[in-house]
């Protein structure tokens, strides 16, 4: 019986290319859409689930009070913690100090220590102590970590070696130069580290080596290091609450002053996903946005069936009389629901074929798009796999039980007529409804995406407070030998066509997540402020350089010998002070009273973060051992050749160390990478569910037209024009748009307020975005049922009567 029903089935839909095709169409791409959501979060849900205690492994967090009532989260600690827990809390199984560098100078050596390769790592490298391997579980070809309880000791993943070496079988034994400070002495190599980790391992150096001795000695309690984590492996009879709890009252204990910070646990599974105090890749996804793509890859397969339904209704005239032999011949309801659904199934694993095929050949561009690691064995999984299946049997379900329990229900003797009715076509039917579902869900995506690109726009556009344009970053040594060079690497860059100023400081004027942020005393004061600023390191032409005004005093000396110091606008308020010449010439005190300035000048407030942070106090210091960056400011013609020129003068000056640039402004623009994907998301998505709507009001209108077919040939007959027919039979569709406009609207409206909230400075939402995509929606989908009423309004009335 069921192999008659799937080849009648395989016939039918061959007789009906044109409606299969779109019904297949649309159900692939709704199904590819499920597919493709599912395998992005599976992948952003999957990270560090490998290792085996995960479920007590916790990183050790830093909740700041210095600005309350606000209360911010870090996951850099003191540098005295680690050592701390391990003698104060010996309950814990396991702790480990990490830090992660970055920008590092690795210079390959021979078997007589001369250099033979050089290279800059932007990240990945990292100083832990033997015990974090305890922790968490890497694959190990080479070597153990035990090695790592010896300083200068490194240990290479699988990837650099073979970059630095050739290969990784041999490079046990050989060394390397790091910073051009330390001769490290390969130990031990990782295998590849998994994709889906936030410890990107590059090389793994023994923790208290180089500058991180100065971290084991010391005693500050008062400040944290970003860079600078901690952690720890829970016993299974501990619980997090406990250890909280005894990490407040330590807090209390070890700080001083009116410093209020505590300190607490995270446990590994939530890491990924904390923008507030972010990781150690820099790439987090919150579990409000993972749910966000789960409902619009729903919503968009539940369109993809909605269209099949629609189509397959509109249709269900033309087989009335093929029913209606069935049900003469014997036909039962029951066989004939069998039937339709055989056909459903037919499409649907079809669709899934192709689905598949799509996603496929797609995961490179999504995976570049997004920039996540997808490959084909994501498709290929046993979880993708049963999916594939659930999505099989339940669209199946949603997209033929309708249709099949309308059709079935056909009078045989009214089928013979070709009288089949499906149903009222006036007030809002089911299909009707089902419409108005679609483009409320289209539109809803249309809206969010015009204000995503809105607020895109404004990240891009809006000023910093300073140029950003044409300037060049490269990071420079800060050994004392490169440091004393730097005068030289000035003047030789500044002989070059093409540049106009160079600087150099710690840092640019805007950082995210990397800014140096302190505590200082003012005016003499008996403490502290109860607040951080941050700090940065510049020289005479900072200001000058990136476009920054002073609206009190004067900017540094060039080669002053005494520490001048500026502040900016939001500091200078913070103390208590409104006037800037009233601050000036007095007195700070840093680092623990080790160095001392005066206050020369203060400079407007400007952007140091991104647009989702407020204004931030600021101190600046002439520090030369501070310096760690040159500016340079280019002219706007001819940067090629100003880079290559840039390259060869570095080369000269600094022989030992990789060249590496980047411009200001796409540093800046990086810091919105997740707000660029979302927005690039949310256009492919509100493509795909325009589409699929459309196709459901062709679906639609073709209902409508086989059921008015012969009263638009009466009222030709009459004298009705071609227009008034469109209009007839379009202001129908017009006001199923017009309803779901009015949902979609405030809809988007709410969670885009919502999604905004997040930024401190952001777009309005406009009803311009609304009138916009509202009429690009209207225009679409008139556009659509347009090209069905216009063929019945052209067709010749004879025709259509001639039945009557």
């Amino acid at each position: 019986m069921f192999k008659n029903h799937f080849r009648v089935a395989f016939r039918n839909l061959i007789r009906r290319k044109s409606h299969a095709l779109i019904n297949i169409g649309g159900l692939a791409l709704g199904i590819a859409v499920c597919l493709m959501i599912f395998i992005i979060t599976q992948f952003e849900s999957s990270f560090d689930d490998y290792h085996e205690k995960q479920d007590r492994v916790y990183r050790v967090l830093t909740e700041y009070h210095h600005a309350e009532p606000e209360i911010f989260y870090g996951s850099g600690v003191p540098y005295p913690l680690p050592e701390e827990l391990k003698s104060s809390f010996p309950e814990l199984e396991k702790v480990s100090a990490i830090y992660s560098d970055g920008d590092d100078q690795i210079l390959v050596l021979d078997n007589k220590g001369n250099p033979v390769k050089k290279f800059k790592e932007k990240n990945g490298v990292f100083l832990v102590e033997p015990s974090l391997f305890d922790i968490l579980d890497y694959e190990w070809l080479a070597g153990a970590p035990a090695t790592l309880k010896d300083l200068n000791n490194v240990v290479l993943a699988k990837e650099t070696a073979e970059r630095y070496f050739g290969g990784w079988e041999n490079a046990v034994g050989k060394t390397i130069k790091w910073n051009n400070n330390e001769i490290l002495t390969v130990t031990g190599i990782l295998g590849t580290i998994p994709p889906n980790t936030d410890l990107r391992f590059k090389a793994v150096i023994s923790y208290g080596t180089g500058f991180t001795t100065n971290f084991k000695n010391s005693d500050n309690w008062n400040g944290t290091n970003g860079r600078f984590g901690c952690f720890v492996l829970l016993p299974p009879n501990v619980s997090e609450s406990d250890i909280n709890a005894r990490l407040k009252v330590l807090s209390k204990e070890k700080k001083t002053g009116a410093n209020k910070d505590i300190h607490l646990l995270q446990s590994l599974d939530k890491i990924h996903y904390d923008a507030l105090a972010g990781n150690y890749s820099g790439k987090t996804i919150s579990k409000k946005l993972i749910h966000v793509l789960w409902l619009i890859g729903i919503f968009i397969l539940l369109i993809a069936c909605i269209n099949f339904i629609n189509l397959s209704t509109a249709q269900a005239v033309n087989r009335s009389k093929e029913i209606g032999v069935r049900k003469v011949i014997g036909g039962t309801r029951i066989q004939l629901k069998a039937q339709f659904l055989s056909e459903t199934l037919i499409i649907v694993m079809t669709s899934i074929c192709i689905a598949s095929m799509i996603v496929i050949m797609s995961l490179p561009s999504i995976g570049e798009l997004l920039d996540l690691p997808l490959s084909i064995s994501s498709v290929l999984n046993l979880k993708t796999l049963i999916l594939t299946g659930a999505m099989a049997i339940v669209v199946t379900f949603l997209a033929g039980f309708y249709p099949s329990l309308v059709l079935s229900k056909f009078n045989p003797i009214s089928a013979l007529k070709n009288q089949g009715k499906v149903g009222k076509t006036e007030g809002i039917t089911l299909r009707r409804s089902l419409v108005v579902f679609q483009f409320t869900i289209a539109q809803a995506l249309i809206f969010g995406t015009l204000i995503t690109v809105k607020q895109m726009d404004y990240f891009t556009n809006q000023s910093m407070g300073y140029d950003k344009e044409a300037i060049v970053n490269v990071l420079i040594p800060t050994d004392s030998v490169s440091i004393d060079k730097i005068d030289y690497l000035s003047n030789s860059l500044l002989d070059i066509n093409g540049i106009q100023n160079v600087s150099f400081s710690s840092n640019t004027p805007t950082e995210y997540r990397t800014n140096n942020w302190t505590r200082f005393v003012y005016d003499n004061a008996s403490e502290e402020t109860d607040f951080y600023s941050i700090r940065k390191g510049i020289d005479h032409k900072y200001l000058e350089t990136y476009g920054l005004s002073l609206v009190a005093g004067r900017n540094v000396k060039k080669s002053s010998e005494a520490t001048e110091i500026l502040l900016n606008e939001n500091l200078m308020k913070r103390l208590g002070v409104t006037n800037g010449n009233e601050i000036l010439n007095k007195k700070i005190r840093l680092a623990g009273g080790r160095i001392e300035g005066e206050i020369v000048g203060v400079i407007k407030d400007y952007h140091s973060s991104t647009f989702k942070d407020g204004m931030s106090p600021i101190i600046m210091v002439n520090r030369k051992s501070w310096l760690g960056m040159a500016g340079i400011k280019l002219a706007t013609n001819n940067i090629s050749n100003t880079i290559t020129a840039i390259e060869k003068t570095w080369d000269d000056t600094f022989p030992n160390y990789a060249f590496e640039h980047q411009f200001l402004d796409n540093k800046i623009a990086n810091f919105y990478a997740e707000e660029k994907k979302l927005s690039q998301m949310y256009k492919l998505f509100a493509i795909i569910a325009i589409l699929l709507s459309c196709l459901g009001l062709y679906g639609l209108a073709s209902f409508m037209v086989n059921q008015r077919i012969k009263e638009a040939g009466i009222r030709k007959v009459l004298g009705a024009t071609v227009s008034n027919i469109l209009y007839l039979f379009s202001k129908e569709f017009i006001v199923l748009i017009a309803i779901a406009f009015l949902i979609a609207a405030p809809v988007a409206w709410h969670f885009m307020g919502q999604w905004l909230e997040e930024y401190t400075y952001r777009i309005d939402i406009t009803w311009v975005v609304f009138v916009l995509g509202g009429l690009g929606a209207f225009v679409i989908a008139l556009s659509t049922v347009g090209f069905q009423t216009l063929k019945v309004a052209q067709a010749n009335p004879v025709e259509s009567l001639r039945a009557d």
